[in-house]
């Protein structure tokens, strides 16, 4: 049986494929095997350049050619990698022996032992992981989040001015402005962005524990410390995490995908509040012909949309917690616990995509209900207690919070009409009365 959308057991590469899609780039087996290609490849061209003895008859316009290996990669030269670690049953060494056999071709066969000199398997992987992680999610992930993030700035202004009823723990509450409430998000998910840039995307490179012992141990001269920074920051563009033992210490990795989870949080946040507003319907949806809303009930149209998105998202946090969780821990010098894992980054960042776009369709989706939210208003008169014991409070007015509590506590309707019989019962000014009368729900909004 071949793999298709069809017979795929992950929904992120069935069902969700065409939103996943553009994540196989960067966390497909055949894209770990890529950029481990990349990593080997770039570490040989800086040994070059470093002038170790062996290599300083090296033409540097050789260099083009080599980089074409990782850029050309194939799903060929991906298959010939899989095929070799059937034998090696070692990835990151059938990526050696790949090379070796590129370097046959190139004429550099004299310096093929120079490939993965020095280096144990999770040099490669601590920056190829990384590197990889950071692409993706510079490119996928990022233009999703800020796309969710435009169309929220774009409703809040739109709605700026629908004034509608708060409720907090349910209850009606001092009015608020529908615009104003989507920015509240805009703001939540900006911060948590500030915040997920000062997070590093970190990589570990210094030999098999760390110490560059091999390295040191054939070029004592050579100051491989800051050849190994300048390899991983200057070349590869990520942070040097040194020192560390055989492996990476993930410590940043954790940091990422908590601002991950959180993100993913306020979204989920976000799409009960919607999936709310529709249930009360604050909001219609727009109706795609020849859609079906329930298989028994020709009448509804569910806010699907947000549903999928909360769905997804959490999947995506129960994964990102285990991985911030275990990734930092790992048995003295390394065990294998982390490699396993590595392997999943993927996994939480598709059902993220998924979510994201969920959200963003079901947004674009929405349609005012500006009637319902003016009824609701007209409903809750009650809710301009608050300014009026206020201004009573501010007029050195006796007792005006238990005044109104009385009033708005008993079991008679609360309305225009009996709020205004209220204020006419006041001993204030007629000034203040007239005040008074000019709160309602709908413009008792502040700022």
């Amino acid at each position: 049986m071949s793999l298709t959308t069809l017979n795929a057991i992950s929904p992120i590469d069935g069902r969700y494929r065409k939103a996943t899609k553009p994540l196989a780039e960067f966390f497909s087996e055949e894209a770990l095997i890529k950029y481990r290609v990349l990593v080997e490849i770039e570490y040989f061209i800086s040994l070059c350049e470093n002038n170790l003895p062996q290599l300083k008859n090296i033409n540097p316009l050789i260099f083009d050619a080599l980089r074409n290996i990782y850029k050309n990669f194939s799903t060929e030269d991906a298959l010939w990698i899989k095929e070799t670690e059937k034998t090696t049953n070692h990835d990151v060494k059938a990526v050696e022996y790949f090379i070796k056999e590129k370097f046959e071709t190139l004429g550099l066969s004299q310096f093929k032992e120079f490939i993965h000199f020095g280096l144990t398997s999770q040099d490669i992987n601590n920056t190829a992981i990384p590197l990889s992680t950071k692409d993706a999610f510079e490119k996928v992930y990022l233009p999703s989040l800020i796309s969710v993030i435009a169309k929220l700035k774009e409703l809040s202004v739109e709605w700026k001015d629908i004034p509608m009823l708060a409720r907090t723990h349910g209850q009606p509450a001092s009015p608020t402005r529908l615009g104003k409430e989507i920015l509240v998000f805009v703001e939540r998910l900006e911060e948590q962005m500030r915040l997920l840039f000062n997070v590093p995307f970190a990589a570990k490179f210094g030999g098999a524990t760390g110490n560059f012992n091999a390295h040191h141990v054939a070029y004592p001269n050579v100051d491989w410390k800051k050849f190994g920074t300048d390899f991983v920051e200057g070349i590869l563009g990520l942070q040097h995490s040194f020192p560390t033992t055989q492996i990476e210490h993930y410590d940043h990795f954790a940091a990422f995908f908590d601002a991950l989870k959180r993100i993913n949080t306020i979204i989920i946040d976000l799409d009960r509040d919607i999936w709310t507003y529709v249930s009360m319907d604050y909001f219609k949806q727009k109706i795609k012909a020849g859609e079906i809303g329930s298989s028994a009930m020709p009448h509804k149209v569910n806010p699907i949309d947000f549903e999928n998105s909360e769905g997804n998202l959490g999947i995506a946090n129960a994964i990102f917690e285990h991985l911030s969780a275990k990734l930092p821990i790992s048995r003295l010098q390394r065990d294998l616990t982390d490699s396993t894992v590595l392997r999943n980054i993927g996994v939480p960042i598709g059902h993220t995509i998924i979510g994201f776009e969920a959200t963003l369709k079901g947004l674009n989706k929405l349609l005012l209900n500006e009637a319902k939210f003016a009824e609701d208003l007209e409903k809750n008169w009650a809710v301009v207690a608050e300014a009026i014991q206020t201004i009573l409070r501010r007029e050195g007015y006796p007792n005006p919070y238990e005044a109104l509590k009385g009033l708005t506590r008993t079991n008679s309707v609360i309305n225009k009409n009996s709020i205004h019989d209220f204020i006419e019962t006041l001993e204030v000014s007629e000034e203040i009365k007239s005040e008074l009368k000019q709160i309602s729900p709908s413009n008792y909004l502040g700022i």
